[in-house]
């Protein structure tokens, strides 16, 4: 079962995003989602916690869906793969860090930093051992 159908998703996201890419990057964003909450809603019926907790997941949930959007990718590898440099002749761009005195890129993460305004506070970022 999804967590999200595209009509909600058109409620909690500022994105113009059409259905089709939604069904596209829905999976992996559930799955992301699922692994930063332990899969929390594996568990329990998300028809039946909190409503509160349940409207934070989904717009984590949608907040991921934009990231992947935006970038234009939907794992690691892709969402990594800019050159460090490249040359045009002889003309030479260096996409050099911010913070890496090397010059070397630092790696996007695959979740999006966003996610975490949504779910801290909410109990899904526990990451203690639960006995079920």
């Amino acid at each position: 079962m999804a967590y999200l159908v595209f009509e909600e998703f058109k409620e909690l996201s500022n994105r113009d995003i059409d259905e089709s890419n939604f069904n596209k990057l829905l999976p992996k964003a559930s799955a992301v989602i699922d692994n930063v909450t332990s899969h929390f809603y594996q568990r329990v019926n998300i028809e039946k916690d909190n409503i509160w907790r349940v409207n934070k997941f989904k717009q984590a949930l949608c907040t991921q869906i934009e990231y992947f959007h935006v970038l234009g990718a939907t794992t690691f590898e892709e969402i990594n793969n800019a050159p460090q440099t490249f040359q045009a002749g002889r003309t030479s761009v260096s996409n050099a860090s911010r913070y890496n005195p090397s010059g070397a890129n630092e790696s996007k993460p695959l979740i999006s930093e966003d996610v975490y305004i949504y779910l801290e506070g909410t109990g899904l970022l526990f990451s203690g051992v639960m006995s079920w």
